[in-house]
């Protein structure tokens, strides 16, 4: 995330899948760069409203999270550099985490609340 003035910030959204924030238009003009190829956020500002919250908690900036320990606990080694949320809260469509799954992905919801099969 480049750096977002003041009057920008109400506009930034955490994604619901991988916590990366951005500003909303850039998830229009150009996606989740963790995501995209299963969420489709790219042009689709409905989708992006869907998979995106506004409400989240604490900002992580990751320069290289390969070798971050934050990134591991965080569960966000593999992702791109840049800011993410500590939290996120929302909930995805579940059409949305059956696409997840049919790409051969695992949605761990980024609110803090934990499934069965978690635990």
């Amino acid at each position: 995330m480049s750096f977002v003035p003041g009057n920008q910030q109400r506009y930034l959204r955490a994604c619901m899948v991988c916590s990366i924030v951005q500003v909303q238009q850039r998830f229009i003009r150009e996606g989740c760069p963790n995501c995209e190829t299963f969420l489709g956020l790219q042009n689709h500002p409905d989708t992006v409203q869907e998979c995106t919250s506004q409400v989240f908690e604490g900002l992580i900036t990751l320069a290289d999270p390969a070798q971050s320990w934050v990134a591991r606990w965080q569960r966000l080694d593999g992702y791109v550099p840049g800011v993410y949320a500590v939290k996120v809260v929302g909930q995805l469509p579940e059409e949305t985490i059956q696409n997840i799954e049919d790409a051969g992905g695992r949605y761990i919801p980024r609110d803090g609340t934990v499934h069965d099969d978690d635990a």
